[in-house]
């Protein structure tokens, strides 16, 4: 007896059904769960081939990798009543694909309650430091202290964090004015104090200058007025011995001297013979 074609195919088609609807895949950066009914059994499928009932099962896959989450920037308050923006990101995994799915359900979800812990977290840690510890010194103690307490209060649900981050802290745009006004004024300041600071030596050191200056004219004028005696004792000795080895000479250039003095240009004198001005016989 002759089998009817479409006999085989629609038995094809069943066994088709059947083998898509009972086996299923879970890829290596994956980890699944079946619902059975809408509730979740408690074994959870690693990457493999694996069997499920058909039409009353259903499977739900979740990522197996680490997440990255980036936070959007928040405000938070330092010990010092300073306003500064944080903007974190926080690195997550699926730890427990069946508590994961009973609390969180989806990725979104998570994300947005990493979101809130992750900022109550770090605007109560921040708010126990001043600005420069923050910005600086304690920044590291503060992203370990976050990521303690957020993977503690994330394990419910099935969330394991690996790291919180800080990835830049910036000032509220109302503050960066009036900061960065006092910034000005303290290199203005600075910028006084080293000018006064350099007058003050410039002042010093033209004093030094013209006390040494003076100190060497001083000296210099009493060289020359020694140099000056001492040349004027020398023309008197040099004078007193031609003088003496010829009398009537210095005598004759006295008299010229005199005369020479006495009658200048456009000069008048009325004398008589009798003068010793005029007189040539003495």
């Amino acid at each position: 007896m002759t089998k009817n074609p479409l006999f085989y195919g629609v038995l094809l088609l069943v066994l088709a059904v059947f083998v898509t609807q009972c086996c299923f895949t879970v890829h290596q950066t994956q980890q699944a769960l079946v619902l059975q009914l809408g509730d979740p059994l408690p074994e959870i499928y690693r990457p493999g081939l694996h069997f499920k009932l058909p039409f009353i099962q259903k499977v739900v896959y979740f990522d197996a990798r680490v997440l990255d989450y980036a936070a959007s920037s928040r405000e938070a308050f330092t010990v010092d009543k300073k306003t500064i923006v944080l903007d974190n990101y926080a690195r997550w995994r699926i730890s427990d694909p069946l508590q994961f799915y009973r609390t969180m359900r989806t990725i979104p979800g998570a994300q947005a309650r990493l979101d809130d812990v992750v900022y109550s977290q770090l605007r109560a840690l921040v708010g126990a430091y001043t600005l420069t510890e923050v910005v600086s010194k304690e920044r590291a103690t503060i992203m370990a202290r976050v990521t303690e307490k957020v993977s503690d209060l994330m394990k419910p649900y099935g969330v394991e964090v690996l790291d919180v981050r800080i990835k830049r802290t910036d000032l509220p745009t109302e503050n960066q004015r009036s900061i960065f006004d006092r910034m000005r004024a303290e290199r203005e300041r600075q910028a006084k104090q080293y000018r006064s600071e350099g007058q003050e030596q410039a002042t010093r050191i033209r004093s030094d200058a013209d006390r040494q200056k003076a100190l060497i004219l001083a000296e210099a004028n009493r060289e020359a007025q020694v140099l000056y005696g001492q040349g004027d004792a020398q023309a008197a000795a040099v004078y007193a011995a031609a003088y003496s080895k010829a009398p009537e000479f210095y005598s004759y250039q006295r008299w010229l001297e005199a005369l020479r003095k006495s009658f200048k240009e456009n000069s008048k004198l009325v004398l008589d013979s009798q003068r010793p001005l005029l007189d040539l016989q003495k």
